[in-house]
């Protein structure tokens, strides 16, 4: 049998064009299993259902073929796409197809020893090389962030400053005049943003 899988990160998101190169691939679209979920665990149905579970079976078969459009729709990560290829290719015993690298592809009705051999270190190197390039990104987000602070900017949200008429409206709200609710309208504060100025206030006052 042959099988797709096709994933997305978040559900905003298409699977289109995975599903259509797939189907170009020789895969039956009702064959074809789809995710929207992220790469980062495998709390991903579709994909749970094709190679199992600790609890499950793997509907994927020694000799059955899983056609993929790229290798990160497997795991985000070197370890987890490593754990995955050995997983499908070693325990299960079923092929790998890999549509954006020809070269990775383990199909039984051309494979050799040394087939699998380079498909496997050609995997390993790939899997380094992006997993290396993932931390050179956030290294040099964080050399960024660094240098943007020590030249005084703020990230994060920007800071609410009080309204015109905050003193005057606090304090009638503290006397009792009027209600917490009449007191963010006037200010023209959401609630959130009211009770932490007022808590500012009060932890001023403790100060004095």
């Amino acid at each position: 049998m042959k099988y797709g899988y096709a994933r997305v990160s978040s559900k905003d998101q298409q699977l289109d064009r995975q599903i259509e190169l797939i189907k170009e691939a020789g895969v039956e679209e009702r064959y074809i299993f789809c995710d929207k979920a992220s790469g980062k665990d495998f709390d991903r149905r579709a994909y749970n259902t094709l190679v199992g579970t600790p609890v499950t079976a793997p509907m994927l078969r020694r000799g059955d073929t899983l056609v993929i459009l790229s290798l990160d729709r497997l795991g985000r990560n070197y370890q987890m796409i490593r754990q995955e290829w050995e997983k499908i290719t070693h325990e299960i015993g079923a092929d790998i197809e890999v549509l954006d690298m020809p070269i990775l592809n383990t199909s039984s009705e051309n494979n050799t020893l040394d087939k699998r051999f380079v498909s496997d270190l050609v995997l390993q190197i790939l899997s380094y090389v992006a997993e290396k390039e993932r931390s050179s990104i956030k290294e040099r987000q964080r050399q960024g962030i660094e240098t943007a602070k020590s030249k005084g900017k703020r990230f994060g949200r920007p800071m609410i400053k009080k309204p015109e008429n905050w003193n005057k409206v606090y304090q009638r709200w503290q006397s009792g005049e009027i209600t917490a609710v009449e007191a963010m309208r006037m200010a023209g504060l959401r609630k959130g943003t009211f009770y932490a100025f007022a808590k500012a206030e009060k932890g001023k006052s403790a100060i004095q």
